[in-house]
């Protein structure tokens, strides 16, 4: 309700001026969860010969029901968004966005309606310039117009592309979206990727301008199907945390890409382990693969309710590398979140700690420290939970050693809760 009222006060100042200062629509309080075509879809479009498998209104309606009935709606994925390729290749003769007809025969209001009649919301894909990434129509020109045709379709989630478009227009284009949006008075979350088209080489992103304009924001390149793309995407939040995780929080966050989880180029222990750097990076949880044949495994490894819990932590604070892969070639992360406790005037807080093991030489790698080199240094300890396994590693004062054996390319990844008297 009070993303509501923020989107009504909005509206009203529009009327005295041209945007609303901020995106302010009070949505996206933890990292949104959800399902994307792109990752394992892309932008296939052959419904004569690939039925089952092309970006179409029938992908879209299976995987609706697959969420709703295969425990994912009830573990708080609750968004399925159209990725590109969803459209006609022009407008209709007003100028208004359609789907394409033959993949879509029922409309995109059918699709929206069918989404929401089993408690999930809406999503989907539009591009800042002239024409999407895969050619279709963009939103230049058309930019109050399109908004208000998403709210009339009942969208609840709008992922806003980079592409055809000069990015030295970002700054005053990607808050113009936002503002019009917030006019329609319907609450849309809004995903931007206003810095994965800056970042890098010498350009200046400008974080802060960012978060006062979107929910979230893709930061970097493209996640591919592959453990080298995962591992390129991590280093570089590694490299540039002290500046992402000051603009992260409820409302707001860094958006490294899609979950891939399910597919094809990740190992069991590989998939566990970007669940679980996700989880520490306060990261969107999307997934993109096929929920028709999930496999049992990975399925468990995407409604681990413990790991969500790290990701959806109400703090919605983003966690950090602590311990680089120089270092043994292991890394660590760890992230602040709740319950928390008092010790006198400081607060303690729990943590969420991911071993992480980049070595390549193929056998566990036994690894030991004292649990104060994860930041864990309060002086009345912690109880560790292992949060894959469930096991209890049990009660640890900081200086106590902690040696867990960590599988190559895989992870440990542990909750440490503080004990304290007058918690």
């Amino acid at each position: 309700m009070a993303g509501y009222k923020i989107i009504f006060l909005c509206t009203l100042l529009s009327a005295v001026g041209p945007f609303c200062d901020g995106l302010n629509n009070g949505l996206a309080l933890t990292p949104p969860m959800g399902w994307l075509a792109w990752e394992r879809f892309r932008c296939n479009v052959d419904c004569k010969n690939d039925p089952h498998n092309c970006i179409g209104e029938v992908l879209f309606l299976e995987m609706a029901e697959k969420m709703a009935s295969g425990g994912f709606r009830d573990a708080g994925y609750e968004y399925i968004i159209l990725d590109d390729c969803w459209m006609n290749m022009t407008r209709d003769s007003n100028g208004f966005l359609i789907a394409d007809p033959e993949r879509f025969p029922s409309g995109i209001p059918f699709l929206s309606d069918y989404i929401h009649s089993v408690g999930l919301k809406f999503g989907i894909y539009e591009d800042i310039g002239t024409k999407t990434c895969g050619g279709y129509p963009g939103i230049e020109g058309y930019e109050k117009q399109d908004m208000q045709t998403f709210a009339d379709w009942g969208v609840d989630y709008v992922k806003l592309d980079g592409c055809y478009k000069d990015p030295n227009t970002f700054p005053q284009s990607y808050p113009q979206v936002g503002a019009y949006m917030n006019q329609t008075g319907r609450p849309m979350v809004y995903s931007c990727s206003w810095p994965a088209y800056i970042s890098g080489g010498n350009n200046t992103v400008p974080w802060q301008d960012i978060a006062d304009s979107c929910n979230l924001w893709r930061n970097y390149d493209d996640i591919q199907d592959s453990y080298a793309s995962l591992t390129e995407i991590v280093a570089w939040f590694a490299q540039e945390q002290d500046l992402l995780i000051p603009v992260a929080g409820p409302g707001n966050w860094n958006d490294p890409d899609m979950l891939l989880v399910g597919d094809f180029g990740l190992s069991y222990d590989q998939q566990k382990t970007q669940m679980a750097i996700w989880s520490i990076l306060a990261a969107p949880l999307i997934m993109s693969t096929d929920l028709r044949t999930l496999e049992p495994q990975y399925r468990r490894i995407l409604l681990n309710r413990n790991v969500i819990a790290v990701n959806q932590d109400k703090l919605g604070i983003q966690g950090r590398q602590i311990i680089t892969s120089k270092d043994k070639g292991v890394e660590v992360w760890t992230r602040p979140i709740t319950p928390t406790a008092k010790s006198g005037n400081t607060i303690v807080y729990s943590y969420a700690v991911a071993i992480w093991n980049k070595r390549d030489d193929g056998t566990p790698y036994p690894f030991s420290n004292p649990i104060s080199q994860y930041g864990l240094t309060s002086k009345s300890g912690y109880f560790l939970r292992d949060l894959y396994t469930n096991q209890d590693y049990g009660f640890f004062l900081p200086t106590d050693l902690l040696t867990v054996k960590v599988n190559p390319s895989g992870v440990i990844f542990f909750k440490a809760t503080p004990v304290i008297a007058d918690r």
